[in-house]
């Protein structure tokens, strides 16, 4: 794996040992970056879910100011770490071992906001409501959340977040929604 573009171009990262990580390919990162072209740069990204960390490593290395890197596995944690420190990144990361809950609750606490989320969950998790719901109060007010999946096989999620619109490659999908701002449910 490398990074497409920006400041780290070229670069190779490396993914988790094992069957436990999916790493998002870089023919799927390229095709997905190119359409968030206008909403990496300066943005504060939280890459859930975050594997080998490609997808957040590539929104820092097109400019994004700040990602937090969140995951449950300690292998995809200890490559996270060696690829942030690889490309230079310490400064512009944090990285959380931790599931989707604790990280969410933890940042809450922190008062964290984020402009830019990557929700890149295992294939078989197939309802979101209970993830985005908690994220809510994390978002900032035009937060972008992409969400990665089998092709096909969009997840479930709750009523008060807008499909902006998804694409795919292959077996995997990619869906973009925002917070309904209009919605009046509670999350």
């Amino acid at each position: 794996m490398r990074i497409i573009a920006g400041s780290a171009r070229g670069r190779s990262i490396r993914a988790p040992e094992g069957r436990d990580t999916r790493p998002t390919l870089d023919r799927v990162r390229e095709n997905l970056f190119n359409m968030l072209q206008t909403e990496v740069p300066g943005s504060r990204v939280l890459d859930l879910f975050a594997g080998s960390g490609a997808l957040s490593l590539e929104a820092l290395s097109r400019g994004a100011a700040f990602a937090v890197l969140t995951d449950h596995d300690r292998r995809a944690v200890q490559t996270q770490r060696e690829n942030i420190s690889a490309l230079g990144f310490t400064e512009q990361t944090r990285v959380m071992q931790a599931d989707w809950r604790e990280a969410v609750r933890r940042l809450q606490t922190e008062g964290e906001r984020f402009d830019l989320v990557f929700l890149d969950p295992p294939y078989a998790m197939t309802d979101l409501r209970d993830v985005l719901k908690a994220l809510r109060n994390l978002l900032q007010e035009d937060a972008l959340v992409v969400v990665e999946h089998r092709s096909g096989e969009r997840p479930v999620t709750p009523e008060s977040f807008a499909l902006e619109r998804e694409r795919s490659w292959g077996y995997c999908g990619v869906t973009f929604y925002r917070p309904d701002t209009g919605n009046t449910e509670k999350c």
